[in-house]
């Protein structure tokens, strides 16, 4: 292992360990899921695969 490899190894667990009470706060204080919430998230992931069609259907 090079010094890079262990660079990044330990800017990742650093990483972790400052995101951590972050990730614990936002789970426990995270908005609850209402009516039409999962319906909004359709029509977006819908518009991402038509796009996704689009751009195949121009490089063709």
């Amino acid at each position: 292992m090079d010094w890079m490899t262990i660079l990044g190894t330990v800017a990742g667990i650093m990483m972790l360990v400052f995101l951590w009470p972050a990730y614990k706060h936002w789970s426990q204080n995270s908005p609850k899921a209402e009516q039409g919430d999962w319906a909004s998230v359709l029509v977006a992931l819908g518009a991402v695969v038509l796009l996704v069609i689009v751009l195949i259907a121009l490089v063709r």
